[in-house]
């Protein structure tokens, strides 16, 4: 089987909490690298009413091998009742990348 690649998509309530949940992640090799991107506002619907919020938006790289391990380890430290956990494919990339995130979180 080949391995395959995937950005993995979370929102979080802070700056603070995103470089401690990411920290962690990388450690544990179960990411390569999380981008932290500041300054999002969501809007949703939550328990009936329409809520407004400022968020940051974690994005995880991270291969086929880790990638159950990692959304369950996130599930751990995510603050929320019911976090937000995307996972996309990535269905073509820089070889030398890829084979970093293969490095990265290798065990």
């Amino acid at each position: 089987m080949d391995r395959k690649y995937f950005l993995v998509i979370t929102t979080l309530p802070d700056l603070e909490k995103g470089k401690e949940i990411s920290r962690v992640l990388v450690k544990e090799k179960l990411a390569a690298c999380v981008n932290l991107i500041p300054g999002l506002t969501s809007i949703y619907w939550w328990k009936g009413d329409v809520t407004e919020d400022k968020e940051i938006i974690a994005l995880i790289k991270t291969n086929s091998d880790r990638l159950e391990q990692l959304m369950e380890r996130l599930r751990q430290l995510h603050p929320y009742e019911l976090p937000e956990i995307l996972v996309l494919e990535i269905k073509e990339g820089l070889k030398a990348y890829l084979n970093w995130i293969d490095t990265s979180v290798s065990s």
